[in-house]
């Protein structure tokens, strides 16, 4: 990649993980004040639930949005957002306020990623960029899911929930002090009388819906492997550092992983590296419910971590590869509504599944609808939306 790209490219990741920081923290912190408080757990739930509801339903808009203001006007708006979402949790830390909280800072970390990917998908000159941008893109919310909970940790045990929201509305400030320079992307020209009908047009495509079955089966598995393995722990007898320790060694893989493929990006088809994920994944949850030492689950959760990290960067340049530049936005807020909404509704499902079937039954059947998916990556091998 050129040197002014390289540069922009460590601005943007700066700006993603502070932002995303922001939110990240107040995930954490929020649902701690509210069991300190006295809530039920079903109520930490819903709060939990409502930092993915927001992106959900602003998703879509988020995206048209970018597609006709470029980069800095919905990250200016995002910030404002996830510093006035913090900030009401300093002045007002009740239980109705940390919900609006969950729903400013969980809605502007949505549209700063959807206007983000935008942005470097653009930047980039040809497929291997695109895999390289998006590879190094990735790499901001494995950071910020370590440095916002760990900093809002830290202020809480010495100062009090208040200074924790203070500190975590002030990482947005930050974010902005890197994206403000910035240079904008020049606007897309439509052709004249061009119209291309509602988002929705592109789910018609049999490519881009391919994709986003893709992502969907794969998203889920991330989601069943995070709420199944402290069950399947708890089962096993495990304690809850080893259990941590388990879904730790996923993170950090899944966070190495996307470190080193720009390195790979030249040498890697996007269709070959997801069909391998999906074939490992399905093996791989085959074999975890057989596993009963925590050594022989969290290396199975490691190969997890590599398996399933590996993926976005390649989902999203197909993504911009398959969609037209003028569309890029309401693209990637497509991927985004599908994601956040498993991210509410499979958590639930697997509950229900898990208390019909054994957690065990979760994890092969989930397998199973992976393992059978493969053949749609074998569908991604070309071709572009019109």
């Amino acid at each position: 990649m050129s040197q002014g790209l390289n540069r922009e490219l460590a601005r943007l990741i700066a700006g993603q993980v502070f932002l995303h920081a922001c939110m990240a923290g107040t995930r954490m912190a929020a649902p701690l004040l509210a069991l300190r408080q006295g809530y039920s757990e079903a109520a930490v739930g819903v709060l939990l639930a409502l930092f993915a509801l927001t992106q959900v339903f602003l998703a879509l808009p988020s995206g048209r949005f970018a597609d006709r203001h470029g980069l800095k006007r919905p990250m200016g708006l995002s910030v404002i957002a996830a510093t006035l979402g913090a900030g009401l949790a300093v002045a007002f830390p009740v239980f109705p306020v940390l919900c609006l909280s969950a729903l400013l800072t969980g809605g502007a970390t949505g549209s700063a990623s959807i206007a983000m990917q935008r942005h470097v998908g653009r930047a980039a000159e040809n497929p291997t960029q695109l895999k390289q941008v998006f590879s190094w893109l990735a790499i901001g919310p494995a950071v910020s899911n370590f440095l916002g909970p760990f900093c809002a940790g830290l202020v809480i045990d010495h100062g009090g929930f208040r200074l924790a929201f203070l500190l975590l509305a002030f990482f947005p400030v930050l974010s902005w002090l890197w994206v403000r320079t910035t240079k904008e992307l020049p606007p897309v020209i439509r052709a004249e009388g061009e119209h291309h009908g509602p988002a929705w047009n592109l789910v018609r495509e049999p490519m881009f819906r391919r994709l986003l079955m893709v992502n969907w089966l794969l998203s889920s598995c991330w989601d069943v492997h995070t709420f199944v393995v402290p069950v399947l722990g708890h089962e096993r007898g495990l304690s809850a550092s080893a259990i941590g320790t388990i879904l730790g060694g996923f993170a950090v893989a899944a966070a190495l992983v996307r470190v080193a493929l720009p390195m790979l990006a030249a040498h890697l088809k996007e269709w070959v590296l997801i069909a391998w994920a999906m074939t490992a994944t399905a093996v791989l949850f085959a074999v975890y419910p057989f596993l009963h030492s925590p050594l022989a689950m969290g290396l199975c959760s490691i190969l997890l971590g590599v398996a399933l990290g590996s993926v976005q960067p390649m989902i999203m340049s197909t993504l911009h590869q398959i969609t037209p530049e003028a569309r890029h936005g309401e693209a990637v807020a497509l991927r985004m509504m599908a994601i956040n909404a498993s991210s509410v509704g499979m958590p639930m499902l697997f509950g229900v599944a898990g208390t019909f079937v054994g957690i065990a039954g979760v994890f092969w059947a989930v397998g199973a609808l992976v393992g059978a998916g493969t053949r749609l990556a074998f569908g991604l091998r070309g071709g572009r939306t019109s």
